[in-house]
C-alpha cells in the first residue's frame, strides 16, 4: 500500500510532468487545485508557500499520507495540478472558500465556517438606505461590499464613517418631519455625531453615494487627509489627538484591506495574448492593443494634484516607460481640466519627437473625463487613437463617440486587463501625491524660522535635496547657499539644533517630530 500511495513511484508521463510543475511553483501564496484525469477538481486547497505545500504531497516519507486515509486514496488519481496566485494568506483563505463552493470536490471535508467573514450590505431599494452588516448575499436588490477580513475594524470604520458621511446604521430611527424630508437620528444621536438638521431623500442619497464609492476602495483621499491632520497634530504636540487619528487611519486601512475582486482571482489567470486578442475584439479594433496606456488623477482636497501615465507592452506592465505629472496649467482641483492637461503633454511629446501613439488610450473615470482626453487631442491637431474610459462604479466602458456604455461579465478577461492597467495607473498616482504630501510636511518646519522666505527655503532646498541633509549640516556649510551669511547660516543652525534638544534621544526639529520618525513609537 506504501508503495500505491506514492505518486513519486508510479512511472507514466502525467506523474512526471506534475512532479516537473510542482518544482516550477513560486514560494507565494496561493491556492491549489488537485485534478484527476478527466480535468475535473478533486481537492481544492490554501498555501502560504505553494511551492512548499504543494510538493509536500509528494514526498515518500510523508506522514500525512499515512495519517489521514483520504489523501492516500488520492494521491494516485492525480494527474494534474493548477494554482492560483493571490497576495496574500487571508485572500488565498477567502478564495478557497468561494473555489470550495464552486466545485464541491470530493476528497475536501465539508467547509463549514460559512459565516467567517462580514460584509456590508446596503439596502438601496429603501427610500433611506441603511448600512448593514451582513454574512451572506440574499437580497438581489441589495448592494453588498467585502467580505471583509476583520470584523471589528469594519464595526470601526462604519461608526466614522457615519461622522464622514451622515449615514443611517442599524441603530437609526428616521423620523419624516414634512414630505420627502426627514430627521434621522434622535436627539441624543444627533447631537454625536453632529447631524442636527432635517435633510430631503436626495441630500441623503447622495450621501449614501459617497460612502458607497469609498467601501468600493476611493478612500485613499479621505485616508490622506486624515494623515495629514495627524502629522500637523504631532507637529504641534499635540500627541493625544495624533495617536487618536492614527488608530481611525489604522482601522480603516486595515479594514479596506480586503481580497481583491473575485472577478480577477476566482480563475487560472489569462494569458496576456488571449487577454490582448478578447480586448480588441469587444472594442472592435482594426488589431489587439498590444501597446496600452493608462492614465490616472490624484489629490487630496484639491491640493497636491498629479496625474499618472502607467503603459502595458504585450499585456504586461512596461515600468521604464511610466511617467508622472504635477498639474500646472491652473491651481485648484478640476479632474477634467487636469486630464486634459496631462494628456496634451504626453501625447504633444510623442508627436514631436515622431514617436508612434498608442492602440488604446484608457481613461480612469467616466463620460467627463473621456471628453477631457479627446479635447487634448482637437488642441493638438492630433488624429486620437482608439481612447475609452473605465467608471468604476460598474466597471463600465465608456466610448467617446455615441456608442452606449459597455458592461462586460466580471470574468471576462477583456475587463481583467483593463482593470490590471487602472488600477496600477491609480497606484502610481497614489504613490507620487503621498510622496509629495510627505515632502511638504516635512519641509513646512523651516517656515517657522523667521526670515525664511520662499525663495531662501527653494534655495536652501536645491542645495541641500533634503531636510535630513540640511540638518547634519555644519554653519560653514550652510554659508555655502546663496543669501545666507555668516548671522543667518548661525542663525539656522542653531534652530536646527537647539540646546534643549541636545539630550533627547531623537534629534527632533523644535517640533516633536523627527521627519523619518513615528511619532508614536
Amino acid at each position: 500500500m506504501g508503495q500505491e500511495s506514492d505518486i513519486t513511484k508510479l512511472p507514466n508521463e502525467a506523474n512526471s510532468r506534475i512532479k516537473e510543475k510542482v518544482r516550477a511553483l513560486p514560494n507565494v501564496p496561493g491556492v491549489y487545485l488537485m485534478k484527476d484525469r478527466f480535468g475535473n477538481v478533486m481537492y481544492v486547497g490554501k498555501a502560504k508557500d505553494l511551492k512548499k505545500r504543494v510538493s509536500s504531497y509528494f514526498q515518500p516519507s510523508r506522514k500525512k499520507t499515512v495519517a489521514q486515509p483520504k489523501v492516500r486514496s488520492m494521491l494516485p488519481l492525480i494527474k494534474d495540478v493548477e494554482i492560483i496566485e493571490v497576495k496574500s494568506e487571508a485572500e488565498a483563505l477567502l478564495l478557497e472558500g468561494k473555489l470550495l463552493k464552486e466545485y464541491k470536490p470530493r476528497y475536501n471535508t465539508e467547509f463549514v465556517d460559512d459565516k467567517r467573514f462580514l460584509m456590508v450590505k446596503v439596502d438601496v431599494q429603501n427610500i433611506l438606505p441603511f448600512f448593514r452588516l451582513a454574512r451572506n448575499r440574499n437580497d438581489a436588490n441589495a448592494r453588498y461590499y467585502g467580505p471583509f477580513v476583520r470584523a471589528g475594524m469594519l464595526k470601526s470604520t462604519l461608526a466614522e464613517m457615519r461622522l464622514k458621511f451622515g449615514i443611517l446604521l442599524d441603530d437609526a430611527k428616521p423620523v419624516e418631519v414634512e414630505p420627502g424630508r426627514y430627521k434621522l437620528y434622535d436627539d441624543v444621536r444627533q447631537e454625536i455625531y453632529g447631524e442636527n438638521k432635517v435633510v430631503s431623500v436626495e441630500e441623503y442619497r447622495e450621501r449614501v453615494e459617497k460612502a458607497c464609492s469609498f467601501l468600493e476602495g476611493k478612500s485613499r483621499e479621505w485616508i490622506g487627509e486624515l494623515s495629514v491632520q495627524m502629522q500637523e497634530k504631532a507637529q504641534a504636540k499635540d500627541f493625544e489627538g495624533a495617536a487618536e487619528l492614527r488608530d481611525v487611519i489604522q482601522s480603516m486601512k486595515h479594514t479596506l484591506e480586503r481580497t481583491r475582486k473575485f472577478a480577477s482571482t476566482a480563475r487560472l489567470q489569462p494569458s496576456p495574448g488571449d487577454a490582448l486578442d478578447r480586448l480588441g475584439k469587444v472594442l472592435d479594433l482594426d488589431r489587439p492593443p498590444t501597446h496600452l496606456e493608462c492614465f490616472d488623477i490624484s489629490h487630496i482636497s484639491g491640493s497636491f494634484v498629479v496625474a499618472s501615465m502607467v503603459c502595458f507592452h504585450e499585456g504586461k506592465p512596461s515600468r521604464k516607460d511610466y511617467r508622472r505629472y504635477k498639474i500646472k496649467g491652473f491651481v485648484g482641483n478640476d479632474d477634467f481640466l487636469s486630464m486634459e492637461e496631462v494628456v496634451g503633454r504626453r501625447y504633444r511629446r510623442l508627436n514631436d519627437e515622431g514617436l508612434p501613439l498608442p492602440d488604446l488610450i484608457v481613461i480612469d473615470g467616466g463620460k467627463g473625463q473621456v471628453r477631457a482626453a479627446q479635447r487634448a487631442f482637437l488642441i493638438l491637431d492630433i488624429p486620437p487613437p482608439p481612447l475609452i474610459g473605465l467608471a468604476k462604479r460598474e466597471e463600465t466602458i465608456i466610448f467617446p463617440d455615441e456608442r452606449p456604455p459597455l458592461q462586460l461579465e466580471h470574468d471576462d478577461h477583456a475587463l481583467f486587463l483593463l482593470q490590471r492597467a487602472r488600477d496600477e495607473a491609480h497606484r502610481f498616482a497614489n504613490q507620487f501625491n503621498a510622496d509629495l504630501r510627505s515632502k511638504k510636511i516635512r519641509e513646512s518646519i523651516l517656515d517657522e524660522f523667521e526670515g525664511m522666505g520662499k525663495v531662501r527655503k527653494k534655495t536652501l532646498m536645491k542645495h541641500f535635496r533634503s531636510l535630513q541633509r540640511l540638518q547634519k549640516a555644519t554653519e560653514d556649510e550652510i554659508r555655502t547657499v546663496p543669501g545666507f551669511g555668516p548671522q543667518l547660516s548661525k542663525e539656522l543652525f542653531e534652530f536646527l539644533h537647539p540646546k534643549e534638544s541636545k539630550n533627547k534621544k531623537s534629534n527632533d526639529l523644535d517640533a516633536g517630530l523627527h521627519p523619518t520618525q513615528d511619532p508614536f513609537e
